[in-house]
């Protein structure tokens, strides 16, 4: 009975097109990621790119194929809600990021691009440690899947930088 049902969920599991994620494919042979090594977020960054592609981190802007450059990194939290009373019972937890991919020549393999992530979280003033770590937690996940979601842009990025195409409000600017 027992091998039927390992049979049975082989069977099922192979029948909806479930795969494992493998390896991210980035068009990009060599990577310079102009993130500080103390953000946390270029040091899971980095990681993630070591471990799940073939693309080498180089260490010097020069010698990459392209530049991942972080404009802006913001963590924000503001008030959602109030009681009657006037005191707070959620929070939105805001996480902002904005990012391009260039070569060492200023042409843009993605221009600039924005993530935004949002987390709603319950307030309770019993439970304020709780609350503060339950933050930090959220955080955390929201850094991870920030990590993802810029994967998923590299990935998707075309092989050469994007030719620069004058507009005519360019053409009269100059």
């Amino acid at each position: 009975m027992r091998i039927l049902a390992i049979l049975v969920l082989g069977l099922v599991t192979a029948a909806c097109g479930f795969q494992l994620r493998g390896q991210a494919k980035l068009p990009f042979e060599t990577l310079y990621v102009a993130i500080p090594d103390i953000s946390p977020l270029g040091t899971e960054l980095k990681r993630n790119i070591i471990a799940g592609t073939h693309t080498k981190l180089v260490r010097d802007p020069a010698a990459a194929q392209a530049i991942l450059s972080v404009i802006s990194e913001q963590r924000d939290k503001t008030i959602l809600s109030l009681n009657t009373s006037g005191q707070v019972i959620e929070f939105q937890l805001r996480y902002l990021l904005s990012f391009r991919v260039h070569d060492a020549k200023g042409r843009d393999y993605l221009p600039q691009r924005e993530i935004r992530l949002t987390r709603n979280v319950p307030f309770n003033n019993s439970r304020v440690l709780a609350q503060e770590s339950e933050e930090l937690l959220l955080y955390r996940d929201m850094q991870t899947d920030m990590v993802q979601q810029i994967l998923r842009r590299l990935a998707a990025a075309p092989a050469e930088p994007i030719a620069f195409e004058p507009t005519a409000k360019d053409a009269t600017a100059r």
